[in-house]
């Protein structure tokens, strides 16, 4: 098996170099899939002077390297709402950003393997279908008929979303980030936050290896990095960095047959269409935490093992292209969004656990509405970083992937 590694499945976002503004009204730390989104969502709302900071290029974080999907079928109904008004976002955003994001709509098919799973997901669809979704509860055969991959004989039973499915991160990153520009935010590029002053509990000032920038407002998007950036200014921000990796085979002449992204509730093996190819992965449970992202094949003996059982003909595949990217973790798996009830003017946005990309459309208008002090579609308090702190308590959520 010759597998190289790869940085990218497609170029970063570079913008020109830009003079580091001396002062800004909202500062946003992070370039990634929130960062943008929440960049652009406070420029088209009216709000001026913007600045957005990322310590590499756009899209470099965890941005980079995403599965992709897109859904809304959870068990919690904030991550429901969350993933329903970005899943609608998404649909639109060819049309409003003319820009080709490769949605597709090819459906999300959880399979049940145990009465434990079973009960979970019929639940879960349950809820996802009371908040306005449209998951159904299918039968092994009926699963094996929407993905031919499947042995039947593995399942007791599976959940099947046919709204759901996958686009490609970086063309949403790209695409935010230059209808933020349009709109008047400057991004930097290359700029590393080194120190934030949050004297007197109020944001002041933020220092950065290319100067420093006058602010009152701070958005921390910077993903598996927020914990670091959270504690200059004194705000405690619970992320664990873990290293996810996947791995697509040959890119054949004759393409898979469509399938759905799918998930082995089980054992967390995952797989959808990639091209002419399949993208294959696992979310190792032997990794440990760290912010390694160097692509090696810790996770592939995992993956067919799970194969083998319920999808036996992607098991011991030819792999021709890989790549790692980190997951950013919380304690109960659930996103971080709101501000401190403590340091005035600092907001964050992180935390995601594997589901920035697919909220990144909702939490963009979350925050926006926050930051004008307005009603939103959704009352945020459920994503409070307080809960860390013994203020708040929450039902964790499943962590599938």
């Amino acid at each position: 098996m010759h597998t190289k590694h790869v940085d990218n499945v497609v170029p970063l976002v570079r913008s020109p170099e830009c003079a580091l503004p001396a002062a800004g009204n909202v500062v946003i730390l992070g370039g990634g899939i929130m960062g943008t989104s929440i960049a652009f969502h406070l420029a088209e709302a009216g709000v001026n002077n913007i600045v957005l900071v990322e310590r590499h290029a756009l899209g470099s974080g965890s941005s980079a390297k995403p599965l992709g999907g897109v859904r809304a079928t959870f068990s919690d109904p904030g991550n429901i709402k969350l993933g329903q008004r970005s899943l609608e976002a998404y649909e639109r955003f060819g049309e409003k950003f003319k820009t080709d994001i490769g949605l597709r709509q090819v459906g999300y098919l959880f399979l049940c393997r145990n009465e434990a799973e079973l009960l979970q997901v019929a639940n879960s669809t349950h809820i996802q279908n009371r908040l306005g979704g449209s998951s159904r509860m299918v039968s092994p055969y009926q699963a094996h008929q929407i993905n031919p991959f499947i042995d039947p004989l593995a399942l007791i039973a599976a959940s099947y979303s046919p709204r759901d499915g996958f686009a490609q991160p970086s063309k949403v990153v790209r695409a935010y980030a230059e209808a933020a520009q349009q709109l008047g935010v400057t991004i930097c590029q290359d700029t590393e936050v080194l120190d934030i002053d949050a004297s007197g509990g109020e944001i002041r000032a933020l220092y950065t290896n290319r100067g420093s920038i006058r602010t009152s407002t701070v958005i921390c998007a910077a993903g598996a990095w927020s914990t670091r950036l959270g504690a200059m200014a004194g705000v405690h921000l619970p992320i664990e960095p873990v290293r996810r990796q996947i791995g697509m085979t040959p890119q054949g002449a004759k393409p898979f047959p469509s399938v759905p992204f799918t998930l082995d509730l089980s054992t967390t093996l995952y797989f959808h269409n990639y091209l002419n190819g399949m993208l294959l992965g696992i979310s190792n449970q032997d990794q440990e935490p760290g912010f390694c992202r160097e692509f090696d094949y810790q996770w592939l003996p995992a993956f067919n093992a799970a194969a083998e059982v319920v999808a036996p003909s992607l098991a011991n595949r030819e792999l021709e292209v890989g790549w790692a990217g980190l997951y950013e973790n919380t304690p109960d798996h659930n996103a971080m969004i709101g501000s401190s009830d403590t340091v005035h003017g600092f907001m964050y946005a992180t935390g995601f656990s594997g589901h920035g990309f697919l909220q990144g459309p909702a939490v963009g208008e979350l925050i926006r509405d926050m930051y004008l002090g307005r009603q939103s579609f959704m009352d945020p308090t459920h994503f409070s970083a307080a809960r860390f702190a013994g203020e708040l308590t929450r039902v964790r959520e499943v962590h599938i992937i």
